[in-house]
């Protein structure tokens, strides 16, 4: 059987993968639910797929991937647990989660045998999702690989636009860190895994450099060549609710696994190099 990536919800993050596998002649099975990007899949080379809606082709599969946040339970272990627990053919599946799941530690480092601490209803509910996707893959006997991702930052998406519309803040909360992890570095971060010969794992995907929100808007600033917006403290600043909740959490995470077990090189290991390369790809 051909490399088939049967990837659920394939958004930016798989993108970065799928960069990578397209040119090796992988095959890449994309869902969305929207039509539209679904015939913007097929203009790249992909096979779109529109689901929920049609049926999941796991027999074509050799590899699976779900980028699917829970909705609060996971769509998919909703609607297709017993058939990923029966895909014995797969040789590998992966999961995108988050280090949310590790609640706040006032600013001190974590790492995978951290014990998780997740308050949030989200970040609950992602533990849920891991910990059903491991016992589907754990039935089917393939490993699960879990990848606790950090914010995610890349081409199109940082903090240029808002700097240049002005719309930017450089809010303050004393001691808040956030890491983060650059979207070419979780498409590296993937492909080592798929090509690895481990067993089930949890991997952090983070860059080597957490870091306060209001140093990253000053250097893309700088990089600019604008203004720095002034500091917002953290009670005055206008944020969504969901903005302001990540605010509610503080940790460093350590990401020595990744590099040691797939031999990880970052590209971008702090937000310094990430931003200079995303301000070059945009021109």
């Amino acid at each position: 059987m051909a490399n088939t990536l049967l990837s659920l919800g394939h958004g930016y993050s798989a993108s970065a993968l799928e960069a990578r596998l397209l040119p090796r002649g992988w095959r890449i099975i994309a869902t969305t639910r929207n039509p539209e990007r679904a015939r913007a899949f097929e203009d790249r080379g992909l096979i779109p797929l529109v689901w929920p809606g049609n049926d999941l082709p796991l027999a074509e599969a050799t590899h699976l991937l779900s980028s699917i946040s829970p909705q609060p339970d996971d769509p998919v272990l909703a609607s297709h647990a017993d058939e990923i627990a029966g895909a014995t053919h797969l040789r590998w599946a992966g999961y995108l989660s988050t280090i949310g799941v590790y609640g706040d530690r006032q600013g001190d480092w974590l790492d995978e045998a951290s014990a998780p601490d997740a308050t949030s209803e989200r970040a609950r509910a992602r533990l849920a999702a891991e910990a059903g996707w491991q016992a589907a893959c754990d039935a089917a006997g393939i490993p699960l690989h879990v990848f606790r991702l950090g914010g995610i930052y890349g081409p199109g998406r940082g903090p240029f636009a808002k700097l240049r519309a002005g719309r930017a803040q450089r809010v303050v909360k004393p001691g808040q860190v956030f890491s983060r992890i650059h979207a070419e570095d979780i498409g590296q971060a993937l492909d080592l895994a798929i090509h690895a010969d481990l067993g089930s794992r949890i991997f952090n995907l983070c860059d080597d450099t957490p870091a306060p929100p209001q140093d990253v808007i000053a250097h893309a600033a700088e990089l600019l060549g604008i203004p720095i917006p002034p500091e917002v403290p953290f009670e005055q600043a206008d944020l969504s609710p969901m903005a302001r909740a990540f605010y509610a959490d503080n940790k460093r995470v350590r990401n020595d696994r990744i590099k040691r077990e797939l031999g990880l090189e970052l590209r971008y290991p702090d937000y310094r190099s990430g931003l200079a390369a995303i301000l070059a790809a945009e021109g």
